[in-house]
């Protein structure tokens, strides 16, 4: 036991070390250190080490806000909220960290002072392969809110071993290596905390008894298979306000990680199965669920989340508060999608099985807790996972949803009495014999919300009108949103630097403050320094396309841009049909008032998505096309962006000068790349699908070019669709569908695309991408004559930027905190 004295010097050392230097001599001096001392390296090192070294030194200055921060939440009997996503897409995270604590000048001099590029150091950051889509960087921008805005809230995820994959063109083709991202060493943002370590049970059987003394009902989930959950903890700061909020990741181990006795017998393989069975777990971002052991892992997957960050949550309550009866007055658990619906059953189990609750209070504090953000209209990506295999991995959670769909389905039959029928819809457990996961979250929650006005009108109107009708008080609409600290004020440096000149910077908490530069629209030496900045984003996205492609993308031509991941919806198919027609009108000379034009695509197919990839491609191959003929020239360049991920995208929307954002209406929950275009000063070409109806009345009709069938249509039209109609009345889908059909682009892998032929051609073509066609190419041609008058566009680009302030995840967090969490900000003091 430390004497008085010495914890009293304890405490004098401790709060002289927690004030770090953010002076250019403390950076380099900790730099410096952290390189020669912990890394054992020099200044001549590889990038890597120089990141890592400056990543350590720039953690040091993070690590006493957030040690002031968890203290601080802790202090007092505060509401907290914990966010659970399957998916964190934080990219790289070095430049972030380094803007929101304000240090950023002071690091490039120290870097420069030292013979050193702070942009080189950045670009040797690998992105953290913590997620896929927009699902995932959704959450990362969230995170990144909550920390701006002091809110008290914890996000839950794993700590993936292996990204998705890394993507490689090969012939055209796409092809999956693994991402292993961790492979040059840990991750130097993190940091492990053992201590929090819990443990994750699957399989076994569940044996029920009563209570003697009480009569109660006991189950005990037995014989089963247990597996510890390790947090790792990434600080999430706020901008500049010393908030640091905590992400914690959860990386799965065995309890028993090496069999001595299996391993001395000469079962080496045997030695090491259970340690690398665990490990499994959070070996790889989204397993391909195909097979049956990819279906076994991935709802393992989303139960090891659930339970490890529940018990989580839980331990810590107890730690500090003896009794549950004011636990929903002070937490909140947020569903990132459908991933983590088990949460609901999770945390009933928690307190019936393991804190001795009975289940009216059980279910009375679960579902005050507990709300649900849904971010798909599209009935086949709301999961359902089987009774048998749940009865084989998760027996005693599903014994526990049967008890509230019994319940539930008692509920429904007493409001709309013998309607079987509508019981039939509604049950949890479907006639499939599956375990309905949306359904579980819905009844569990006391929120469900859509992420666009359109999104979360169609749920109540369609997808989940059932429960609408029941609970309509449920549901409510927070329409997504992104940050602008990383979307604008870190990826677009020339444009900060004009914006702050003109407005100040305090856009960077305030996005609508940039609605302050519309009034220069129209001023020529404004427009004449916006242009400057656009074409120079241009010539560094035209520098990273030759890099990663080898193909020229000149600046003057218009950069027409769609990435996003690649999914039949959103109609990565209809844009390169319009790629084939301006081809075909090259060939036939028809290019009187042409607008030189460079097509960018990126995103990643799903590794089971047949179609998918026959659209990778088919893009590919059109490309290679277009590329070398040396009738196109400039007018026409197409390229497929290999390995599309947030450190690219960085680059690639502060360059676009069209955003396509063209998904069948109807189709798409929101949408967050279309916001972050925006933002950056790019115009959009679309449907009204998504947040892209939003995007439009804010920019208004005149700054948007639209196209395409509403929802209605396509939900009319569905019924008697006919694609031949549509080629039969338009001779420019003629020319496309001659030069498709006839092999032009697979002229040495014959029937290739025939799939890819009879799918848009089919009647039962639910994404109806020739119903569009000459809708979409009607607005692409307003689109290239608007883009020649230089002028006009600008005025165009600077409105969009300037109109672009609600789509902050600051408001989007603002709001489900006013509807849904209730937390009080806390600050920090300094």
């Amino acid at each position: 036991m430390p004497s008085t004295l010495d914890a009293k010097r304890y405490e004098v050392i401790a709060d002289m070390l927690q004030h770090v230097g953010m002076k250019k001599e403390d950076i380099e001096t900790d730099f410096l250190k952290y390189l020669c001392h912990t890394l054992g390296r020099n200044i001549s090192s590889e990038d890597y080490y120089l990141f890592k070294a400056l990543s350590y030194a720039t953690r040091d200055r993070l690590m006493t806000h957030w040690k002031k921060t968890w203290e601080a939440y802790n202090a007092t009997k505060a509401k907290k909220a914990y966010y659970l996503s399957m998916e964190f897409l934080i990219g790289r995270s070095l430049t972030n960290n380094l803007l929101n604590l304000g240090i950023e000048n002071e690091t490039e001099q120290a870097m420069y002072d030292l013979g050193l590029n702070l942009e080189e150091i950045e670009e040797a950051e690998r992105d953290a392969g913590l997620g896929n889509g927009g699902l995932g960087r959704l959450a990362a921008c969230f995170m990144d809110s909550c920390a701006t805005l002091q809110l008290p809230v914890m996000g839950y995820g794993l700590r993936y071993e292996y990204g998705m994959f890394r993507q490689l063109i090969q012939n055209g083709f796409q092809i999956e290596e693994p991402d292993h991202w961790l492979g040059l060493g840990p991750y130097p943002w993190e940091v492990q905390r053992a201590e929090y370590t819990r443990v994750v049970t699957f399989g076994g059987y569940t044996r029920q008894y009563k209570d003697p003394h009480t009569q109660q009902l006991i189950v005990h989930w037995e014989n089963a298979e247990e597996v510890e959950a390790v947090p790792h903890d990434v600080p999430i700061p706020g901008f500049k306000n010393e908030t640091v909020n905590t992400l914690r990741l959860w990386s799965a181990a065995a309890q028993e990680g090496f069999n001595l006795s299996e391993f001395n017998a000469g079962s080496y393989h045997e030695a090491v199965a259970e340690k690398a069975e665990a490990e499994n777990i959070t070996m790889v971002l989204y397993p391909n669920d195909t097979s049956e052991n990819g279906k076994v892992l991935r709802l393992k997957q989303q139960y090891f989340l659930v339970s490890a960050s529940l018990q989580d949550v839980v331990a810590q309550w107890k730690e500090r508060n003896g009794s549950f009866d004011d636990f929903a007055e002070f937490n909140a658990f947020q569903l990132n999608d459908t991933h983590p619906s088990l949460a609901v059953a999770e945390l009933m189990r928690l307190f019936i099985d393991q804190e001795g609750m009975e289940w009216n209070k059980a279910w009375s504090i679960t579902t005050q807790t507990m709300a649900y953000t849904n971010h798909t209209l599209l009935p086949e990506a709301l999961e359902k996972w089987s009774i048998s295999l749940f009865e084989k991995l998760l027996p005693r959670p599903l014994e526990i949803i049967y008890e509230i769909n019994h319940r539930f389905m008692s509920q429904v039959s007493m409001k709309w009495p013998a309607d079987t029928d509508r019981q039939r819809r509604m049950s949890i457990i479907d006639e499939h014999n599956n375990v309905c996961m949306a359904y579980l979250a819905i009844v569990g929650s006391h929120s469900v919300n859509g992420v666009a006005a359109l999104h979360s009108q169609l749920l109540k109107d369609g997808l989940f009108n059932d429960f609408y009708q029941l609970w309509p008080e449920k549901f409510n609409n927070k329409t997504n949103g992104v940050t602008q600290r990383r979307w604008l004020a870190g990826c677009n440096p020339g444009l900060r630097a004009l914006l702050k000149d003109k407005i100040g910077e305090g856009w960077i908490t305030q996005l609508t403050d940039l609605s302050k530069i519309e009034k220069f629209a129209e001023d020529k030496a404004f427009q004449k320094q916006w242009y400057d900045v656009k074409q120079a984003n241009k010539q560094r996205l035209a520098d990273l396309v030759f890099k990663e492609t080898g193909v020229k993308f000149k600046t003057k031509s218009m950069f027409d841009v769609q990435v996003k991941r690649i999914h039949e919806y959103k109609r990565q198919l209809l844009n390169v049909l319009h790629v084939i027609h301006l081809y075909a009108r090259i060939k036939r000379g028809d290019t009187e008032n042409w607008t030189n034009r460079s097509v960018l695509f990126g995103g990643k197919a799903a590794p089971g998505y047949y179609m998918a990839k026959k659209i990778v491609k088919l893009i590919n191959n059109v490309a290679e096309v277009v590329n070398n003929d040396p009738d196109v020239g400039d007018k026409l360049k197409v390229v497929f962006f290999p390995n599309y991920r947030v450190s690219a995208m960085e680059v690639i929307c502060p360059g676009t000068d069209l955003s396509e954002q063209i998904s069948t209406a109807g189709k798409e929950a929101s949408g967050t790349g279309n916001m972050k275009f925006m933002m950056n000063g790019a115009l959009t070409i679309g449907t009204l699908d998504g947040a892209n109806v939003e995007i439009r009345e804010a920019v208004g009709d005149d700054n948007f070019f639209l196209f395409g069938l509403h929802t209605p249509e396509v939900e009319e039209l569905k019924h008697n669709y006919s694609p031949h109609h549509y080629i039969n009345q338009s001779s420019n889908l003629q020319a496309v569908m001659r030069l498709l059909e006839s092999g032009h682009f697979s002229q040495f892998e014959e029937g290739i695309f025939n799939d890819v032929i009879n799918s848009i051609k089919s009647p039962s073509d639910p994404w109806m991408t020739l119903a569009d066609f000459d809708s979409y190419v009607w607005a692409q041609q307003e689109a290239a004559a608007a883009y020649q008058d230089r002028k006009h566009w600008v005025k165009m680009s600077i409105i969009n930027s300037a109109r672009s302030g609600v789509f902050s995840t600051d408001r989007t967090m603002q709001e489900y905190n006013d509807d849904i969490w209730h937390l009080e900000p806390i600050s920090i003091a300094k």
